[in-house]
């Protein structure tokens, strides 16, 4: 789909919650997954987490944003790394029967796999938790940096540095290379290593050729039945990534961003102890932070594959 029919497409309210006849295998803080027998149905809907608590308010067509980006991106990756999508998205919606226009849109049916214990970060910039890691210790996750970089300095290379993944509640540990083959297999975290950092410089190139610079971002993997690595879950999304405009780029400082960023700051200026219930989001937030996904997917989709 092209921009302006995925905009056009977007509801006026938030979706936040999926009811369909296929058992439930869970539910995260933003994507449903229901079981349809031979395959997998992984449903995006509009709502939001901050500082890991859902907050009570989506994002209108957060969700629809999220899968028509992810499905463009794991199109143009695949001669990279396999994906979980089932071929011929569409002619499989009509072969079962899921023919709601919402739906669609916001769902992608994919393969049956054993996801990988483990998250993928790649870092690009200096940003985040990288930020104060490097500001305190002169390192990220144990890797030491040169001295004198300041916040969002591209580093000297993209940076793997993968994390644990936590149960729902706790926060997600950075854990070291060692840790990362002893969890998957010294094969496949090679693999994942390699797949990652070839996904981030790909994703890199396309931003910056759209305006944007990709300051990090997070991969999940799974295997098939005879072991064969497969990227899964979502991909280079505002949700999974740090993007920032290129034009106002200015080491020093934290440049604005496409994603959540104008949430959490937001409600760090609410006397919230970050634990639920959260508190609701005024329309203005929600609007501004609606603009912001579809900036991202604006620019990002005025950039074909071959650029």
């Amino acid at each position: 789909m092209t921009y302006p029919d995925i905009e056009a497409s977007l509801p006026a309210h938030a979706v936040t919650s999926i009811r369909l006849p296929y058992p439930g295998l869970g539910s995260g803080k933003v994507r449903d997954l229901f079981d349809l027998g031979d395959a997998l149905l992984l449903v995006a809907t509009d709502r939001l987490s901050a500082f890991d608590v859902v907050l009570p308010d989506g994002i209108p067509g957060k969700g629809i944003i999220l899968t028509q980006m992810s499905l463009r991106w794991f199109a143009e990756t695949s001669g990279i790394v396999a994906n979980h999508l089932l071929p011929d998205q569409p002619g499989e919606f009509a072969r079962r029967g899921l023919l709601d226009p919402d739906l669609r849109l916001r769902s992608m049916l994919v393969r049956k796999l054993r996801p990988l214990p483990i998250e993928c970060v790649v870092r690009g910039y200096l940003a985040g938790s990288g930020w104060s890691s490097y500001a305190r210790c002169g390192s990220i996750c144990g890797i030491p940096l040169p001295p004198g970089l300041v916040q969002a300095d591209r580093l000297p290379e993209p940076l793997f540095t993968p994390t644990t993944k936590a149960p729902k509640g706790s926060h997600d540990e950075p854990i070291d290379d060692a840790q990362g083959a002893a969890a998957v297999g010294p094969g496949i975290y090679a693999e994942v290593r390699a797949a990652s950092l070839a996904l981030y410089r790909f994703g890199h190139d396309r931003a910056r050729a759209a305006g944007m610079i990709l300051a990090d971002t997070k991969f999940e993997f799974g295997t098939d039945p005879e072991g064969r690595l497969v990227l899964i879950d979502e991909l280079l999304t505002p949700d999974s990534s740090r993007y920032w405009p290129l034009d106002s780029y200015r080491p020093g400082s934290s440049p604005p961003s496409y994603d959540k960023q104008f949430v959490r700051d937001h409600l760090l200026g609410l006397r919230w102890d970050q634990r639920p219930p959260a508190p609701s989001l005024p329309a203005e937030v929600i609007s501004r932070t609606r603009d912001k996904y579809l900036s991202a997917l604006r620019g990002l989709s005025q950039v074909g594959a071959t650029a």
